[in-house]
């Protein structure tokens, strides 16, 4: 059965990340795909004003956190998580990659469990894509969760997806100047463990961890998770959890809160590139020229933006 049209989805994408040629092209990169929680921004069911601006606004649109990796030697693009927004963030890694439009990336890295970071992976299967054994890279937890459990066991058991179990801190080669890691994290463990990912080129290497329950259940903690680490995009779901979650326990949805996460990295020795992603839709650090945006900026960081791209292979972040 052939899918819906992308033609709607690929104009939204086109409006909510730069286009490439406006960009230096590194021989080895990732680039931000997204930067919000799994719900996205406008977030369904909410009203309030960071919602309806992005409704009437599409300038103010923000896709699901997630990040691609980019070989051109190799001719290799990767996703870290399938997000909900996975048509437009495949467009716009071709577009970055200098690929052809209808091209699926060549494996996707999972994180977790959480449904902004595995259900994208509906749009592999035989209603969509119908991909041929897309190599997916994610823990034995993560890939006993979707063995066991429809739709995505029959993405497995009929060979949409070819499932790389790799356990934490086991490195994989992606390609020969492209590695990646899985790091553990604590973070809620409803279906799957959790981890970040180091991703490591030639010369540099870059930390994608979007979730994260807070820094002190971290063996090592922040310092220990950032060593050698030139890059980092880190979990910014909430500015201030109290005030970003209304009528709710923040306890519930556990995650560092960016003022906390800056404090701790003031006290670090040596410089990084510090964003952070996974912005919760209430965040209003994600409102560029805000207060809290400027805090952000204040302390040595910056929020991760969707086209941003951090050369891999040695030097200062591509502009």
């Amino acid at each position: 059965m052939r899918g819906p049209s992308l033609a709607p989805f690929l104009l939204l994408a086109a409006c909510s990340l730069p286009h490439p040629s406006r960009h230096r092209e590194a021989p080895v990169e990732a680039i931000v795909l997204g930067n919000a929680q799994d719900g996205g921004l406008p977030h369904a069911g909410c009203g309030r004003p960071c919602c309806e601006a992005a409704r009437r606004d599409s300038s103010r649109r923000a896709l699901v956190s997630c990040l691609g990796l980019i070989d051109r030697e190799a001719g290799r693009a990767f996703l870290v998580d399938a997000t909900p927004d996975f048509p437009e963030q495949v467009e716009a890694l071709n577009r970055a990659a200098g690929r052809p439009a209808a091209s699926l990336p060549d494996g996707i890295l999972l994180t977790h469990a959480h449904v902004g970071h595995y259900a994208g992976l509906v749009h592999v299967g035989r209603e969509v894509a119908a991909a041929d054994r897309l190599p997916v890279w994610c823990t034995p937890s993560m890939a006993a969760f979707l063995r066991s459990n429809g739709p995505w066991s029959l993405l497995v058991s009929e060979g949409h997806v070819e499932l790389r179990e790799t356990p934490p801190s086991t490195t994989v080669e992606l390609t020969p100047r492209l590695r990646a890691t899985p790091i553990p994290v604590p973070h809620r463990r409803e279906f799957s463990d959790c981890v970040a990912w180091r991703i490591e080129g030639p010369g540099r290497a870059l930390l994608y961890l979007p979730d994260i329950d807070g820094w002190d259940d971290l063996p090592g903690g922040l310092p220990g998770i950032l060593g050698g680490v030139d890059v980092a995009l880190l979990d910014g779901t909430f500015f201030d959890p109290a005030s970003e979650l209304p009528g709710r326990d923040p306890s519930k949805v556990p995650h560092p809160p960016i003022p906390d996460t800056l404090r701790r990295l003031a006290a670090l020795p040596g410089r990084r590139e510090v964003r952070f992603t996974h912005l919760n839709h209430t965040n209003p650090a994600n409102v560029p020229g805000s207060a809290e945006s400027r805090r952000v900026e204040a302390g040595g960081a910056r929020v991760a933006r969707a086209g941003e791209r951090f050369a891999l292979a040695g030097g200062p972040p591509t502009p």
